[in-house]
């Protein structure tokens, strides 16, 4: 993994904790928080628009210092948010200067800052932080208890160790996200690479040929596949696969839905904006990888106040193995630990 993608939702977890539960098992969520938001010197991520919304590790700074410049420029970010690169520059430097002048400060820390309405009814005031986050010129300095993002002055959040080094041109950062997301891929098509950091098709097409032509990809042809693949030189090839994971929605193995199509067979979409009588499978569903296949799905939910996991439904896939539930029920047992939960509450199972 190169980057954990956030999510507000809180229905279980909020979902950039999930990916390492899923690989790690149990673990203490402080630790994540402290590297994201923690002291400067404890620091080992920073937010920024990589695969949407997303945690990355420092290293990865100026590999996206070129999609901070187009910001800059006014050409990338939201078409709401680059009206603040050109003729209404000014008011974004002039929130600047009250960072600058007073620390981190949120959006409704400024008068008119809070939304509207709604989750997406941005203000002027939040749509300038947002240029001004795509720009570069300012980041995440913590979250407060409402995840409410506080910003502050990059370089008083970032390590001068990181701002020191050096920027790459813009080529070669494309062709370093690529290598990236061909190691954590391990095998992909052009366009699952290219959605992991969300490049342009064209720079993506350009970075794949030329870590092609250096041998660090691989052509391979994968039976069912109508689109050509590429493997990483350095890919693992396991004899055999034990595991059993519960996958957030956001999760890198699933996020991609096409691929996990391709891989899995597995038909996935997440039904939170759908209307509760039109869902099939649930609210908040996380698909359930069992050694080498997606066997079932798990509408969970924490409720915090009973102390309870509740597995609300479970759907089975067609041919999913006898021991789907025994191990299911594993996994949710250790879930509802990590979380501090004291009983899981399983509810129907369906095909």
């Amino acid at each position: 993994m190169s980057l954990h993608q956030i999510d507000s939702v809180n229905v279980l977890v909020r979902a950039h904790y999930l990916p390492a539960f899923s690989r790690l098992g149990r673990y203490d969520c402080a630790l994540l928080d402290r590297a994201a938001w923690g002291r400067k010197s404890a620091r080992r991520l920073f937010e920024y628009w990589a695969h949407e919304a997303s945690l990355l590790p420092l290293a990865l700074h100026p590999l996206l210092r070129w999609r901070m410049a187009e910001a800059d420029r006014g050409e990338a970010g939201w078409n709401g948010m680059r009206i603040f690169a050109g003729e209404r520059r000014a008011e974004a430097e002039a929130i600047l200067a009250r960072i600058t002048a007073e620390g981190p400060l949120a959006a409704s820390d400024f008068e008119h800052g809070k939304s509207r309405s709604g989750w997406w009814a941005w203000g002027d005031t939040k749509r300038a932080l947002e240029w001004l986050f795509w720009a570069g010129h300012i980041t995440t300095a913590t979250r407060r208890r409402s995840f409410e993002r506080v910003y502050d002055l990059t370089e008083r959040v970032i390590p001068a160790s990181i701002l020191a080094l050096p920027t790459p041109p813009r080529g070669e950062a494309h062709r370093a996200l690529i290598d990236r997301a061909a190691r954590a891929h391990g095998i992909a098509t052009t366009t699952d690479l290219r959605d992991y950091f969300r490049l342009a098709p064209a720079d993506a097409s350009a970075a794949v040929a030329a870590l092609a032509e250096e041998g660090v990809l691989m052509p391979v042809t994968i039976k069912g596949w109508s689109h050509p693949a590429w493997l990483h030189r350095d890919a693992k090839r396991p004899r055999r696969v034990r595991a059993a994971a519960l996958l957030a929605p956001f999760d890198p193995l699933v996020w991609e839905r096409s691929r996990t199509e391709r891989l899995f067979d597995f038909r996935y979409r997440i039904e939170i904006y759908t209307p509760a009588e039109k869902r099939v499978h649930g609210y908040y569903v996380l698909p359930f990888l069992l050694d080498d296949r997606i066997v079932a799905r798990v509408d969970l939910k924490a409720d915090r106040q009973a102390s309870t996991l509740l597995a609300r439904s479970v759907h089975l896939e067609p041919g999913a193995p006898p021991d789907t539930l025994e191990r299911l029920t594993v996994e949710l047992r250790h879930m509802a630990d990590w979380l501090g939960l004291d009983t899981v509450a399983l509810g129907a199972v369906l095909p």
